[in-house]
């Protein structure tokens, strides 16, 4: 029987926490009283995770499905292969350290049936430091101006998406994308609830704030392409008071004190400011060039092991 719920759930060094996922997970779901599946997509753990997956899959073959990649490919490419394999009408991302509860699941899948297509979700009382708390405030605001994307916490793995949605994602072929993103552009009726928010259950996280820097660079370049054309508009001022202030330092000169030692390291602070602009720049460049790069090569986005499902 084809589920009409699929919950895709990637995990990477999780084997602490998988057990009290489960504990709460299955009920959670039985609970809901429609057919479903249960995806779990192994990233690359080093850990016991897949020998745990491979257990749950024996206790509960009839809903749980596992993808095992042969290599670790990231958070997003575990989404999209669970995305690529996923049956339901109606698909859930959830993160297996337990911050997000699977009982808030039933409340996506309702709010799915009112007729939207893409259910967003916002961290009720969140449970993060405040470092983190304020870094993902200022990442929003930048990702909203930029990209015209309005997710209020785009950092929530908890969402919902419609069949018609993840078939558009699975047509995508793109290297590197923000998922959450990507799905928000193509839904037509999308909506945001809050959702409770706890401590990790075991482990630690996989984001360094390198990690968020990097996945924020991603989303801005993928979605937008107003970095670069604010960088072109930054160029054209800093050349025109470049010209002006070289003006002014020329006539000073000529006109009113003379030569001065003091100016050559006026003109040093100016020339190393431009020379740090000018390699931000390169820099944004890059970051398109190495998108168009990784596209060109056509290599396969994540390896897959072996798929643990029960046979019709």
């Amino acid at each position: 029987m084809t589920p009409a719920l699929s919950v895709v759930i990637p995990v990477y060094n999780e084997e602490d926490g998988l057990a009290a996922l489960f504990e709460r997970l299955y009920p959670a779901l039985d609970a809901l009283g429609t057919a479903y599946e249960v995806i779990f997509i192994n990233d690359g753990s080093r850990d016991r995770s897949p020998a745990i997956l491979r257990e749950q899959h024996a206790r509960r073959p009839d809903v749980t499905r596992v993808v095992l990649f042969n290599g670790n490919f990231g958070q997003h490419m575990a989404i999209m292969a669970g995305f690529e394999v996923s049956r339901g009408d109606v698909v859930v991302t959830l993160d297996a350290d337990l911050q997000n509860p699977p009982e808030e699941i039933g409340r996506l899948v309702a709010k799915m049936r009112e007729g939207y297509d893409y259910v967003g979700s916002i961290r009720r009382a969140r449970q993060d430091t405040f470092f983190r708390r304020t870094a993902s405030r200022a990442m929003n605001a930048v990702r909203e101006r930029i990209t015209r994307i309005r997710m209020t916490d785009q950092g929530c793995m908890l969402r919902a998406y419609s069949r018609g949605i993840v078939d558009a994602i699975n047509s995508c072929r793109e290297i590197n994308t923000f998922i959450p993103a990507l799905a928000y552009t193509f839904a037509q009726n999308p909506v945001e609830i809050e959702v409770g928010h706890a401590e990790r259950q075991a482990g630690e996280s996989k984001y360094s704030l390198y990690s968020l820097i990097r996945l924020n660079f991603d989303l801005m370049t993928a979605f937008s392409v107003v970095p670069l054309q604010l960088f072109s508009f930054a160029g054209i001022i800093i050349a025109v008071l470049s010209f002006l202030f070289t003006a002014y330092l020329a006539v000073r000169r000529l006109f009113l004190v003379g030569p001065e030692a003091e100016g050559l390291f006026t003109l040093f602070g100016i020339a190393f400011f431009l020379i740090g602009v000018t390699l931000f720049g390169i820099g944004l460049l890059g970051e398109y060039v190495g998108r168009i790069y990784q596209q060109v090569r056509s290599r396969p986005r994540y390896l897959v092991q072996a798929i643990l499902e029960r046979r019709e």
